[in-house]
């Protein structure tokens, strides 16, 4: 029976990022902030309450400060001033002062705490999202990168600054309604225009935010070109070949010019800023001139009091400074939230694998794995790399994967590890379909080392158990993966052993001793000694149902690879395995041996059945690659070492 469940790649692959995320609809403040809220509960609620008390606080206490400063002018005006009153009246606006100072102090350390707590929580679930993408197609789209990279960034400051804007936006207010009231009080006309002029300064803050949250976007693609051109100028890998070619001034020249491209974007942004803020500073000194110059007439002509005036001037102040802090509170949460947008984008992103409706559960190999009439492609508007490709790999045999480089071979391996599903047909396991299994429990039945195999910075012997992270602890099964992947007596000759830290990435301390410092320092190995390591990492998986080797030598030297090649056929005994590899030499003995060409099976069968066709494909590539070995006729007069 075939399956044709179709849809399932394209629509994974299909990127999710918008042209312009600054320009979505969807993006607001409000659900910026409940979002941020939200995660600020579940990260610190005692450090959230005591920002909203204080908040309110230092909304309150300035707007209380300034009518008991009016009460007691107005006080000390009159014919017989109150002692008594005075003193309350002094004893309050002390109170006050304590308040106004004490709020800022505790709402720093809060703050703090909230922005760590936060940020921790933020992080968290933001790597648990993208460890929950079981599938690659996501992690190689570039503009998924982008989204990603503005995502970590947010999660480290949107969460906090959101919270932050609504706090102070609350604190803000308070303290504009409690000033507005008192201008109000005495004269409604000058309120109204402290009113009026703070439209204006919150539409250009809001227009501002919009582009500054899009040049985050827009220059994303920039900095990342930038990063990598500066990764190859620092990278030991990379400078064998930066310096022997030459590379260096090439590089540092593309680097400095995607650096000056987003300078120059953001350069063009920070002068609309400029423009926009000279002219509200403008306005704001205007209006401030104005107030004052109609107090010291009101009070000239005895229509308000000295208290009054006073009063007056610090209502305007406060009302201008409360109505520029709202409006740039309010810019600053609406460039958060669009950036926020990111972060919860990625967050919310459903698994790139559609999970099973009705999962099966996953026995242990017993008949087999084939692949029916499989399609598969990168993207929707990619060629085909598998083209109707039939396989089957019965249980407990050896089949080789040999083809030309772009034949389809490790992409097989792909979506046999269910990295990506098939556009069409199907692969099964025993008769079941992998897609009906969940994927976690189909890669614990897989064992497997991959071409590209990963040089992690860190101890030989974390290096090998990461294979297994439940046996990472395991001494034991640590040494007889490296000793089956004979690396083990490499290993030993390490300064520290399995102790020892393969990465000079990390430094060690002056007051450690010498094998402590060989263990954090690090050492560098050579490729073929990582790809045995790597091959060790993948045997720390004993008793796997399938074992796949991605071309597991094919940066060892020839008696290197013999070595592995007849261990790896002794450990695969009796096994299911798949192994690919260009070298034909190393899958000569495998059971089955398939030819891929074109996305499809053309030739199969053992070695001697295959060569038993001489204009086949695998005989004339086995030939072409055999005759590389053949000894060339010694040049006259040269004689074979030791001859006589």
């Amino acid at each position: 029976m075939s399956d044709d469940r179709t849809g399932t790649a394209s629509a994974s692959t299909a990127p999710d990022v918008p042209p312009d995320a600054a320009s979505e609809p969807r993006v607001s403040v409000l659900r910026g902030m409940t979002a941020a809220y939200a995660l600020a509960w579940q990260a610190c609620p005692g450090m959230l309450a005591v920002q909203l008390i204080m908040a309110v606080a230092g909304g309150v206490a300035p707007v209380a400060t300034a009518w008991l400063t009016k009460v007691a002018l107005d006080e000390l005006t009159t014919a017989h001033p109150r002692a008594d009153a005075l003193v309350w009246m002094a004893a309050g606006i002390g109170v006050l002062g304590v308040v106004i100072a004490s709020t800022s102090a505790v709402t720093t350390y809060a703050q703090g705490r909230a922005r760590r707590a936060i940020g921790l929580l933020s992080q968290d679930r933001l790597f648990t999202a993208v460890n929950g993408m079981n599938g690659l197609a996501r992690l190689e789209e570039p503009r998924f990168h982008d989204r990603l990279r503005l995502a970590q960034q947010s999660a480290e400051h949107a969460p906090d600054q959101l919270v932050q804007m609504g706090l102070s936006t609350l604190q803000g207010t308070l303290g504009v309604v409690g000033f507005l009231g008192t201008l109000t009080a005495i004269s409604p006309v000058m309120a109204g225009v402290a009113l009026v002029a703070a439209v204006p300064a919150l539409v250009a803050h809001l227009m501002l935010s919009r582009q500054r949250a899009g040049l985050l976007w827009s220059t994303s693609p920039i900095l990342r070109r930038k990063m990598f051109y500066q990764m190859l100028l620092t990278d030991l890998q990379a400078s064998k070949e930066v310096r022997l070619f030459g590379m260096g001034g090439f590089l540092h020249d593309r680097m400095l010019t995607e650096l000056r491209a987003a300078n120059a974007a953001e350069d063009r942004v920070e002068r609309g800023v400029v423009r926009v803020q000279v002219l509200l500073a403008a306005l704001g000194a205007l209006l401030a001139a104005g107030g004052l110059l109609w107090a010291v007439h009101a009070a000239a002509t005895r229509s308000i009091s000295i208290g009054d005036v006073s009063v007056f001037i610090g209502a305007l102040a406060g009302v201008q400074s409360g109505l520029g802090a709202l409006v740039q509170g309010i810019a600053m949460g609406h460039q958060s939230a669009l950036v926020f947008h990111h972060y919860r984008t990625v967050v919310g992103s459903q698994d790139d694998l559609a999970a099973p409706s009705r999962p099966r559960e996953i026995a242990p190999l017993a008949r087999g794995i084939e692949l029916r009439d499989v399609w598969f492609r990168y993207g929707d508007d990619a060629p085909w790399v598998l083209r109707g490709l039939d396989l089957t790999v019965p249980h407990g045999t050896s089949t080789a994967v040999v083809g030309l480089n772009g034949a389809g071979k490790s992409t097989l391996v792909k979506l046999l590890c269910r990295f990506y599903d098939p556009q069409r047909g199907a692969i099964y396991w025993d008769g079941v379909d992998i897609r009906d299994i969940p994927v976690a429990d189909l890669r614990q039945r897989i064992g497997a080392v991959f071409q590209d195999y990963m040089s992690y910075d860190l101890t030989a012997a974390e290096n090998i158990g990461l294979g297994d992270l439940r046996a990472i602890g395991d001494q034991d099964r640590i040494r007889t993966a490296a000793e089956r992947a004979g690396v083990h007596e490499t290993v030993e000759r390490l300064p520290a052993g399995y102790r020892t830290m393969l990465s000079r990435v990390f430094h060690a301390d002056e007051d450690e001793d010498e094998e402590e410092a060989a263990r954090t320092t690090g050492v560098h190995l050579s490729g073929g000694q990582w790809q045995r390591l790597a091959l060790a990492r993948g045997l720390m998986r004993q008793g796997r149902d399938l074992m796949i080797l991605d071309e597991p030598s094919s940066g060892m030297d020839a008696m290197a690879e013999a070595a592995v090649h007849d261990r790896l056929r002794e450990l695969r005994a009796g096994s299911t395995s798949i192994l690919v590899s260009h070298r034909l030499s190393a899958v000569r003995r495998a059971d089955r041996i398939v030819v891929v060409q074109d996305g499809r099976i053309l030739e199969s069968g053992d070695h001697a059945s295959l060569m038993a066709s001489p204009d086949g494909v695998y005989a004339r590539l086995f030939r072409s690659q055999a005759e590389g070995y053949q000894d060339d006729p010694a040049p006259a007069g040269v004689q074979p070492v030791g001859a006589e």
